[in-house]
């Protein structure tokens, strides 16, 4: 773990935690209930979810098959190649269906299609299992802390960290979607899917999304030239966090561990 040092910070302190989150979603998903079963989930056309559960299908056994938005585009693009690479079935669903994709109707014409076994993994993995892998993560922390900063684009990771906290910590969400108000519901649900209950220590910021997924300003952009992180997610939380901490919204003394998730190679369209 390293820390990030910057004159902007003041007294507070902030650690990076480089953690991919995409095993940690994936880690009850495919448990050994799942062996010998079909998993389909969700993604664009440059998803770095896609790609992890094609290689995490791969190494456990499981049959997996990728639903793309939009049209099918050859040559297949890296993400994609390397997915069907790792034995990944891939198909296509229109804009339109893809939008309804958590419907009974669309995920009956996909049972109908793969079989009723299939089992249907949310976009972005985001579901009551991955909420409890997600919660392992703070007791993996190594520094003193109290705060613990992520990314937010489905909840899932922020509603696990904050499930697994200690009293008297908290966790601190940086939407990287435009029009995000409806996380804290996705949040509380997830938590309530995955425990029964909801906590108190957590909150989503919605200021930092820089106009939207995959989105970008030209502060943003130098922003990521300066510290060279990852746009889409990293650089808008260490934004955030900087420029909080800039404005006092930080006690003096604040430890923070910033949460470094995976890092997608390539922009993901929107």
């Amino acid at each position: 773990m390293e820390e990030l040092l910057d004159p902007g910070l003041g007294q507070v302190r902030v650690f990076l935690m480089h953690d991919d989150n995409k095993p940690r979603k994936l880690k009850y998903n495919l448990g050994p209930d799942n062996v010998g079963r079909r998993l389909l989930t969700f993604g664009g056309a440059y998803s770095n979810h896609i790609r992890a559960v094609a290689e995490a299908g791969r190494r456990h056994g499981i049959e997996t098959i990728g639903v793309i938005r939009g049209e099918e585009h050859l040559p297949l693009n890296p993400s994609l190649a390397y997915a069907e690479a790792c034995g990944m079935t891939l198909t296509y669903l229109d804009r339109t269906s893809y939008r309804l994709k958590h419907t009974e109707e669309v995920q009956a014409r996909l049972r109908a299609r793969w079989g009723e076994d299939v089992a249907i993994l949310p976009e972005g993995g985001s579901n009551a299992a991955a909420v409890r892998g997600c919660a392992e993560l703070p007791g993996e922390i190594g520094v003193p802390y109290d705060v613990v900063c992520c990314p937010v684009g489905t909840g899932g990771t922020l509603a696990g960290i904050s499930a697994g906290l200690p009293e008297g910590k908290r966790a601190l969400g940086f939407a990287v979607l435009k029009g995000a108000g409806f996380l804290s519901g996705e949040v509380a649900r997830l938590q309530r899917e995955a425990y029964g209950r909801t906590w108190p220590n957590w909150e989503v910021n919605l200021d930092y999304h820089f106009g939207g997924y995959a989105r970008t300003t030209p502060a943003l952009d130098r922003f990521i030239a300066k510290y060279q992180v990852e746009g889409i997610y990293v650089a808008k939380m260490l934004y955030g966090i900087l420029d909080l901490a800039g404005k006092g919204a930080f006690a003096p003394g604040t430890r923070i561990v910033a949460v470094v998730t995976g890092q997608p190679s390539t922009p993901v369209d929107e």
